[in-house]
């Protein structure tokens, strides 16, 4: 598994964008907020787990809680190859999952293409042009 199968993984997301920050990492966002973070000059990979999750999972060889972000339940693979393929696309589906739910409205799975618009008053969704 290398990082160009995780990026286009990703970015398959409804509303999945990316973003190159803090120097190599390379960052997938919904809504503006970070589902997986992607380090690309050193191969390593940050998700937003479960709780549940989050315990098994720092349990493993080279998987431990995120730096900064692992009171709340981030963990880093130190390793790409750190959790089988189908187990890390389960994974990060989960975060992605996570963190569209708190994402700004239109931004959340489901809402992909279309935008709010307000008129006389009320709010109704319109596809986006």
């Amino acid at each position: 598994m290398n990082t160009e199968i995780i990026r286009e993984f990703c970015l398959k997301f409804p509303e999945a964008s990316e973003k190159l920050q803090w120097g190599d990492e390379l960052c997938f966002k919904v809504g503006g907020k970070i589902f997986v973070m992607l380090g690309l000059d050193n191969p390593r990979l940050c998700l937003k787990c479960s709780p549940e999750s989050f315990a098994e999972l720092i349990e493993r060889e080279d998987v431990r809680p995120a730096p900064y972000v692992g009171r709340y339940k981030w963990v880093m693979l130190d390793r790409l190859d750190a959790v089988p393929w189908n187990e890390l696309q389960g994974l990060i589906q989960q975060s992605y999952e996570m963190v569209a739910a708190k994402a700004p409205k239109g931004a959340k799975a489901g809402k992909k293409g279309r935008k709010m618009v307000k008129k006389r008053g009320r709010a109704r969704n319109l596809p986006r042009r």
